[in-house]
């Protein structure tokens, strides 16, 4: 077994001890409904940029990152410019790539042959009638990923000129919870 050095004698050890007290980290979820952007066929973009930004300023955190994180298997989180045309282009490259079909081409959307997940206390023909046909959301979902990390300098989040963080909502609308978390000093 290894055994790690210890610090306690040591400057830098001290220096370095001190620095990891000085971190901050913070969490916070963030609720975003998505009835409000424009959809086709459940999908859509909401520019979430500026709550991202208050909960970076109201963390306190100067100097650190942030990672943005859907909650949702249906949702999807990445760093593009918010452009209403491109919002139109990436619905039609996401429809283009995982179209919405019915049983015949998407397993998942066999609700029919589906069990309900271990913790549901409903029936089963219950479960099956609110299920919704969404195999093309969670397909999107994983194409384009469910969270992104930002640097943040001087307080501010470091994005480029034409960079926002954008959440895209593959099978809306829906009310839909993005977590943060915060760390820097």
């Amino acid at each position: 077994m290894r055994t790690l050095p210890s610090c306690a004698p040591s400057a830098a050890c001290r220096r370095r001890a001190a620095r990891l007290a000085a971190l901050r980290f913070h969490t916070a979820d963030l609720t975003v409904d998505t009835a409000a952007c424009e959809l086709e066929c459940g999908i859509g973009v909401v520019d979430i940029s500026a709550l991202v930004r208050g909960a970076v300023t109201a963390s306190g955190v100067r100097n650190g990152v942030v990672t943005v994180r859907s909650m949702h298997t249906t949702t999807a989180v990445c760093v593009n410019e918010a452009e209403t045309r491109l919002y139109s282009d990436i619905r039609a490259h996401l429809l283009a790539l995982c179209p919405p079909q019915p049983t015949s081409r998407w397993l998942h959307n066999d609700i029919g042959l589906r069990d309900p997940p271990p913790n549901y206390t409903g029936s089963v023909a219950a479960w099956r009638a609110a299920e919704p046909i969404n195999a093309h959301a969670h397909l999107a979902a994983m194409l384009v990923g469910s969270s992104e990390s930002v640097p943040i300098a001087d307080g501010a989040l470091a994005l480029g000129t034409w960079q926002s963080l954008l959440l895209l909502e593959l099978d809306g609308p829906r009310r839909r919870t993005v977590a943060l978390h915060v760390m820097g000093e």
